[in-house]
């Protein structure tokens, strides 16, 4: 196929995709050696390991999401990125924070840098939605499971940002408490977070 050819139809994909894997352009039956060329040419640019985009993509606030999903698909968006998502938080994590099952392969990632945590499989089953960032589709935590992961993770991240995070979810009606209580129960919070519960009646 001539080069010229390859770069079009990567950069239809590229278009279509915002986040471009090599194995993206490998099953399209393209040169995965093209990739190089056009990071070369300024037409690419890296986005991570084995994970490209155009140089002029309109990308949003939460690219990074996008990012470590193509990269980590079986992971979970969680904790402060998942607030920070939800629009329950003040905090601007500088990390993208992915939960994966215990024992599982977590993928290298040069950036964004990942902060993991690992979920039992009971955890993982409830409470995960897809989203889609950039046409990418990720995997992350609902707003009342992310305030009742931050409550079982709370010296990870801080009861007071936990206890915000709460406040702010009932306050927007993110989420009920009721939801709320009933992640906590899986994530045997339950007696930790009642009181907090109840103080905001």
């Amino acid at each position: 196929m001539h080069m010229d050819t390859q770069k079009q139809k990567i950069i239809h994909l590229a278009k279509q995709k915002t986040i471009l894997t090599t194995r993206d352009v490998l099953d399209a039956g393209l040169h995965h050696e093209t990739l190089k060329r056009m990071c070369d040419e300024g037409i690419l640019e890296k986005a991570g390991r084995g994970l490209y985009r155009l140089i002029n993509a309109d990308i949003s606030i939460h690219h990074d999401l996008a990012v470590a999903a193509a990269k980590a698909p079986k992971g979970v968006i969680c904790l402060l990125s998942a607030l920070l998502f939800h629009e329950i938080t003040t905090q601007l994590p500088h990390e993208v924070w992915m939960a994966f099952i215990r024992g599982s392969r977590v993928p290298r990632l040069d950036h964004p840098c990942l902060r993991v945590v690992y979920f039992s499989k009971s955890a993982m089953a409830e409470g995960v939605e897809l989203q889609t960032v950039d046409h990418v589709q990720i995997n992350i935590t609902n707003p009342s499971k992310t305030i009742a992961d931050c409550f079982k993770f709370r010296n990870k991240i801080g009861l007071d940002v936990s206890l915000e995070a709460l406040k702010e979810g009932l306050r927007d009606r993110k989420c009920t408490r009721d939801e709320i209580w009933h992640y906590a129960k899986i994530n045997r919070v339950s007696q930790i977070i009642r009181p907090y519960l109840e103080a905001m009646v």
